[in-house]
């Protein structure tokens, strides 16, 4: 091809290596794509069912003392792990909630938490309650405790 007097060649090895190089992309393309979609429009394994809440629960009492760094880690995993449905101020207005079609309690409001002891917030933390993961193993008891601390703080006075 000429363009203005300057011509322009494409050598054989150079249209073989283009040809090479967008099959490669296109095999990817081909085999990742399908997968994903797969995946993706698979069903989501079913909420397991609750485990009754032990009655020694309600009667658990929180042993962590509450600390300005304790409280700053807290309110970090709440953001990681939480807030996304939760909502950043304990609303029940996060990210997810029109997604996945979920009603939150508001965290906010004195009544929503009033009934409940440390203990049953803690155990509800610990195990995991419908959609809501455990955090199990994942996290130390006094890391949970110390979340408890933190979702009663969300709570408007």
């Amino acid at each position: 091809m000429c363009i203005s007097g300057v011509c322009a060649f494409y050598s054989i090895e150079e249209g073989i290596n283009f040809a090479r190089m967008i099959g490669v992309t296109m095999f990817k393309l081909l085999f990742v794509l399908p997968s994903a979609l797969f995946f993706a429009l698979m069903p989501q394994q079913p909420a397991t069912p609750d485990k009754p809440m032990p009655a020694d629960a309600a009667t658990l009492v929180n042993p962590v003392k509450s600390t300005p760094e304790s409280q700053a880690h807290a309110k970090t995993v709440y953001e990681m792990d939480c807030a996304m449905c939760h909502g950043t101020k304990g609303n029940g207005k996060g990210d997810l909630v029109a997604d996945m079609h979920l009603t939150m309690k508001d965290l906010t409001d004195p009544a929503t938490l009033k009934d409940m002891s440390d203990g049953q917030i803690f155990y509800i933390i610990k195990n995991g309650k419908g959609q809501m993961p455990a955090e199990g193993d994942r996290s130390k008891d006094d890391g949970i405790w110390n979340m408890v601390i933190y979702v009663r703080s969300l709570e408007k006075k």
